[in-house]
């Protein structure tokens, strides 16, 4: 079996695009994953399956939540590697004794031509990022709230991106080491 990482982006927001997670733990069951654990109402999933192809799981899950929903969230898989990489990564560590500061992007894809320059410009003196492939790393010490920095991000690396605090990736990778 392997053990995979899903991230539901956009879901249970402002009352738009409900899903239980319980709801989630049943549809990846009955799609074949094994051990299923959820963490919080925003669209966190470490399960167990068979299947390796993590586009297929993808297509399948978004699949299956319109067909029951009546919306498709975009999805990000991560195995356990990938991960535990992008825990071990990160260039803010210092930032980790306040997890709610320090955030994780995961991308789609490898940004093409991401607008670096812009992003600096725009952000807090406080603020800090760092792009790292398929996985964007900020810390926002004062909160992504009100950050143009934040806000901006996705629509300057130019490729679709959920974000994770920091608790939320470690809470991640401990429900995956069950």
């Amino acid at each position: 079996m392997n053990t995979h990482i899903a991230l539901l982006r956009g879901i249970n927001v402002g009352g738009n695009n409900a899903l239980p997670m319980k709801e989630l733990v049943v549809i990846l069951e009955d799609l074949g994953a094994r051990h299923v654990r959820t963490y919080i109402q925003s669209g966190n999933a470490v399960f167990q399956a068979t299947e390796t192809n993590c586009s297929r799981i993808s297509r399948d899950l978004a699949t299956e939540i319109k067909r029951r929903h009546g919306f498709a969230p975009h999805l990000f898989f991560l195995d356990l590697e990938a991960l535990d990489a992008a825990i071990a990564n990160n260039p803010y560590s210092e930032a980790e004794a306040v997890p709610g500061s320090l955030h994780l992007g995961f991308l789609a894809s490898v940004p093409s031509s991401p607008d670096l320059v812009k992003l600096d410009g725009i952000r807090k003196a406080s603020e800090r990022f760092h792009l790292d492939d398929n996985l964007f790393y900020l810390h926002a010490p004062e909160g992504v709230g009100r950050s143009r920095l934040a806000a901006s991000a996705e629509k300057l690396l130019g490729v679709p991106m959920t974000v994770r605090n920091w608790r939320t990736a470690c809470k991640l990778r401990e429900l995956a080491g069950e």
